[in-house]
Order: structure tokens, then C-alpha cells, then sequence
């Protein structure tokens, strides 16, 4: 029986216009005991002042995770977004992600594959691809940290080319990260039957509600969006999302991804009402 831990994805404060530390200790404030924070390379402005949330890994991982610390809260995954076919910048982005990790104590970094440029046909793409993961394996099998692939491109928004893709560089360390919002947004495969295609690769969650303004606007034109509404205020039928995670017998992660502070507690509340005992505190 599939066990639960409540995570909070610091796009939560986007809106918000706060830095990291700021957001760490916001939500622990709201009870939430994990946070995946989102990475940079480089110096942003934005992060530097305190009005977004990115942490630099020019900086020192130990910071990242001395923060967390006295707020509380552990880093439970890194969101290390690399787009896959794009080698020169994944790479060194998705690699440097997954020591960051390590250093934290998270065992989870989130990727995806990207929209395909114009000029790059289907053939160099799954070349591409390849070989970023293959670099990425490496890395990931030494610290013993997840990639997690994410329905959030050209090919990871249906189960079968999210499974391809997993398999580029066969390894027990590149499993899934499956988005319910984008999958739902992407409309290319039932949710909860892509769900059950690729549930035993999926070892993290973008817990992600859409709501009815934003399918009605969005959906079936892209293949993702960075947050989505509080839980259980829209479109995804999350006993629905349970039921077909139900037999797995192991713990995973639930990364609430919404664009509030409001929606962040009210998420919170919901998985507690759902979940009850399943969901481990």
C-alpha cells in the first residue's frame, strides 16, 4: 500500500514575490515538514534581492540545507529542470543538480525533456536525449539520487514516450516525476490511464490541480504550466490519482505545486483530509 510525505514546491511564492528563506520558513509556518526548491546556475537579480525564490548553485549546497534546518523543514528534491535536448546546457545543469541534492540529503531531482526546436528533427532529439542521460546516470547512480522525468515536452506528455524517454539510459536511478497538471493540460492521454501505465516507474509527484478557468483556456494547447490551483479545487479527481497509486508499496513524494501562500495551506489541508494516516507527517 503506497504510502505518502507532503512536499512544497517553492513556486508556492512566486506570486508572492519572496525569497528562499522567506518561503522555507512560510512553510513551516503552514506544516509542511519538506520543500523542493528550485536551482539556478549563475547569479539571478531577482534571487540576489530577495524577490524570487531560485537558490544559485554557485552557492554553497550546506547553506541551502542550514536554512532548511533551523526552519525545521528538509530539502525533499531539488526541481533541476534541464531541458534534454539541449546537452550544452543539461549537462552541467542536470550533474551539478544532482551533487547539489546529495549534499542536502534529497534523493530527487526533476527534469524534463523540452519543446523541440524547429530545426531539430524527431531522430537528433532521442540522440540528444540519450546522451544527456547517459552523462546524468553516472552522477545519479554515485550519489544515489532519482532523475525524475517529467511530463513537460515535446514527448514526456504521454505514458509511452515518458516511459522512452526513462529508458534512454536504463538505470535504477531515472524513474519518474509525474505531473498530474501538465498531463491533464497536455489532453494527448487520459490522466489517470497514463498514470497507471507509468505507476511503477513514478517515485515522485507534482501534486497539480488545474482549474476550470485554467483548462478551459488551456487545455489540449500546452504541454505544461509552472503552478496550478490549491488541491481539490479543480479538474484532477485525486481519489481517481490514489486509487491507481494505491498497490505500490513504497513512500512517495507529493510536491504541492500552486502560485500562493492561500493554496499552499489549503493543499496541505486537503491531502490530510484524504489521505488521512497514509499520508506520513
Amino acid at each position: 500500500m503506497a504510502k505518502y510525505r507532503a512536499t512544497l514546491n517553492m513556486e508556492y511564492i512566486k506570486d508572492a514575490a519572496k525569497g528562499f528563506q522567506w518561503g522555507v520558513e512560510k512553510a513551516a509556518e503552514l506544516g509542511y515538514r519538506y520543500v523542493e526548491p528550485m536551482v539556478h546556475t549563475g547569479w539571478d537579480l531577482l534571487s540576489e534581492v530577495d524577490f524570487f525564490h531560485s537558490f544559485s548553485m554557485e552557492e554553497d549546497p550546506l547553506l541551502m540545507k542550514e536554512i532548511c534546518d533551523r526552519a525545521g523543514v528538509r530539502v525533499s528534491g531539488i526541481s533541476g529542470h534541464s531541458p534534454l535536448m539541449k546537452p550544452e546546457a543539461a549537462v552541467p545543469r542536470l550533474t551539478r543538480a544532482i551533487v547539489f541534492a546529495d549534499a542536502c540529503g534529497a534523493k530527487f531531482v526533476n527534469t524534463d525533456d523540452m519543446i523541440k526546436p524547429d530545426w531539430m528533427d524527431d531522430e537528433t532529439a532521442w540522440q540528444m536525449m540519450r546522451y544527456t542521460l547517459t552523462k546524468a546516470r553516472f552522477v545519479a547512480e554515485r550519489h544515489e539520487v532519482n532523475v525524475c522525468i517529467e511530463p513537460h515536452g515535446t514527448f514526456s506528455c504521454t505514458s509511452e514516450g515518458l516511459l522512452r524517454i526513462a529508458d534512454l539510459a536504463p538505470s535504477p536511478w531515472i524513474n519518474v516525476n509525474f505531473d498530474t497538471g501538465n498531463f491533464y493540460l497536455a489532453a494527448l492521454e487520459d490522466l489517470y490511464e497514463g498514470l497507471d501505465r507509468v505507476k511503477d516507474r513514478v517515485v515522485h509527484m507534482h501534486a497539480k490541480d488545474i482549474s476550470e478557468q485554467h483548462s478551459a483556456d488551456e487545455r489540449g494547447l500546452v504541454t505544461g504550466t509552472p503552478v496550478g490551483c490549491a488541491l481539490g479545487e479543480g479538474m484532477v479527481d485525486w481519489e481517481r490519482v490514489f486509487e491507481v497509486l494505491e498497490p505500490l508499496d513504497r513512500e512517495i513524494f507529493l510536491s504541492v505545486e500552486c502560485g500562493r501562500v492561500d493554496e499552499a495551506e489549503r493543499s496541505l489541508e486537503f491531502l490530510r483530509k484524504t489521505l488521512g494516516d497514509k499520508l506520513i507527517e
